[in-house]
């Protein structure tokens, strides 16, 4: 199993404690045998979410591909006035901590916008979390105008991590970034989009179509 870089010094200490809790348990005996036994699932968990697995799907310039794994929590028309620059389609996919978290580039393009905001922690279900929360704002040029990716900490998430920088590329499928714990990710498309999801539904990223352009 692969594993995201940002994982492994986490991996590392889970490892770690989990070899310490067995020698005790060896040499001192029940109680080390009970904290052993509690830790092991969390020793288990720390690289299951931790895990960067391969990804491959529908790819195409008129189809946008699910940037995270996760539940459709929100499709809304708004206003973004940063990237979009008027009425835009807002698809919000919400991460539980069983999910893999990380993000990927939803279109090909290019990185035209960068912008980290040191939000609150509401809980990344509310439609406020978009606007308040941690977040960081990516914005896209591609063939069938911008497109705003916005990764938003949640409750428990505390570290965003964004590999875009201003004038990279942008690779449909490719790794953009990812966060740590509970977290969203939201994208802005123009209204010329049609989705192809909705609330309740589950993605994948990198292979759940979620929206697409008339040919």
């Amino acid at each position: 199993m692969r594993i995201a870089p940002e994982g492994r010094p986490f991996v590392a200490v889970a490892i770690s404690v989990l070899g310490a809790f067995t020698a005790a348990a060896g040499a001192w005996g029940f109680w080390w045998w009970a904290a052993l036994g509690l830790w092991v699932p969390l020793a288990l968990w720390v690289p299951w979410f931790f895990r960067d697995p391969a990804r491959s799907g529908p790819r195409g310039a008129h189809l946008a591909i699910a940037p995270a794994d996760g539940r459709v929590v929100n499709v809304v028309e708004v206003h973004e006035p940063t990237v979009i620059g008027g009425p835009a389609l807002r698809v919000s996919v919400f991460m539980h901590v069983l999910n893999v978290h990380v993000n990927r580039y939803p279109v090909d393009g290019e990185v035209t916008h960068r912008d980290y905001h040191a939000g609150r922690f509401f809980n990344a279900t509310l439609d406020k979390a978009s606007e308040h929360n941690e977040r960081m704002s990516i914005g896209l040029r591609t063939p069938h105008g911008p497109v705003l990716v916005r990764q938003i900490a949640g409750l428990i998430a505390r570290r965003i991590v964004t590999d875009a920088h201003v004038g990279d590329p942008a690779r449909q499928g490719e790794r953009l970034g990812i966060i740590r714990f509970g977290s969203r990710v939201d994208t802005f498309f123009p209204p010329s989009i049609q989705l192809r999801v909705a609330v309740g539904d589950h993605t994948v990223a990198g292979v759940t179509v979620i929206g697409e352009w008339p040919a």
